[in-house]
């Protein structure tokens, strides 16, 4: 049986938090999925060894440039990419028209979709939940798992000379914006205290947002730089075999937080202007807000009321 789910959201964040939902239709049919997703997903860079996920198929369609799948044309060229595939089954994680009229087309005989024409205020974890429920009579409340070969593990282990003896931390120090990205400051603090009470090394996940570098920069400036390991040179892919060697992951809302966590790493999600749920939805997630605020969410801004001391009591916490 061939199955593909279409989830059309932009970011890592976004794939990732729909994994749960789509291991549990792989279980259920006793097949594994194919996705279609935007390249901004960078899917192929994280589910290349997922067991319950097939092919990945990207969706060629950006509101800045008229590329295969943008426009009316667009819809045919992705109408005529689906068909070689020849699915059985879709599932469409959103309300749009055109995706059930492309589905239909498509020439697969089933059809699954949220409710038609209800796009606004979709709840990103409610929503799905309840169309599993009411579709396929499937109570999904797993945690999204990412899965890695265990000799590139043990290869990365070696390369980068991981001690299991020691604290590995990876820091998440970027973000997808600027009032989500904690000062370098607030890094080092906790670097400094760490480093005082057990041997540590840290690795440092960011992007070349030129902020993020500047960071980055002050962070290797301090005099715990010899601590520190810079990952920004390395793909997604590099990455997750380090990420997976941790103890612990301390990340900003960035994809480094959804991809630590659901690759087991328990993760301290530092949530200065972001909903809350990006960072609670999975059981080893543990979300830090702003001093004096009772949540998160946008405009917030709180990077600056996120203190070391609050990130540390949330570390022992969970080394204890």
């Amino acid at each position: 049986m061939k199955i593909l789910v279409i989830q059309n959201r932009m970011g890592i964040g976004d794939t990732v938090i729909f994994l749960p939902y789509i291991k549990a239709l792989s279980k259920k049919f006793n097949s594994p999925i194919s996705l279609l997703v935007k390249e901004s997903s960078k899917a192929n860079q994280f589910l290349y060894q997922t067991n319950y996920i097939d092919e990945i198929l990207l969706l060629q369609r950006d509101k800045k440039t008229n590329n295969r799948h943008a426009g009316f044309f667009g819809s045919l060229n992705l109408i005529t990419d689906i068909k070689k595939h020849k699915f059985d089954k879709i599932i469409i994680f959103n309300s749009s028209f055109r995706f059930f009229l492309i589905a239909k087309f498509s020439n697969i005989p089933e059809i699954y979709q949220y409710p038609l024409f209800q796009k606004n205020q979709q709840h990103i974890i409610d929503t799905p939940r309840k169309f599993m429920k009411d579709e396929f009579n499937l109570d999904v409340n797993e945690d999204p798992e990412i899965q890695i070969d265990h000799e590139l593990i043990s290869q990365s282990s070696t390369k980068f000379q991981i001690n299991k003896n020691e604290l590995n931390i990876l820091l998440g120090i970027g973000g997808s914006g600027p009032t989500k990205r904690i000062p370098a400051k607030t890094f080092i603090s906790v670097i400094k205290t760490m480093s005082e009470k057990k041997k540590c090394k840290f690795f440092l996940a960011t992007g070349d947002d030129n902020d993020e570098q500047l960071i980055l920069d002050e962070i290797l400036k301090s005099k715990f730089k010899d601590l520190c390991i810079p990952l920004d040179n390395l793909s997604i892919k590099e990455t997750l075999p380090i990420i997976k060697n941790c103890n612990l992951s301390i990340c900003n809302d960035s994809s480094f937080s959804h991809l630590s966590a659901a690759l087991g790493i328990k993760t301290i999600t530092l949530m200065a202007d972001t909903p809350l749920i990006y960072g609670n939805y999975s059981s080893i997630m543990f979300p830090i807000i702003p001093e004096g605020e009772k949540t998160v969410t946008h405009n917030t801004l709180g990077k600056e009321k996120i203190s070391s001391e609050k990130i540390l009591n949330e570390i022992f916490k969970i080394l204890d």
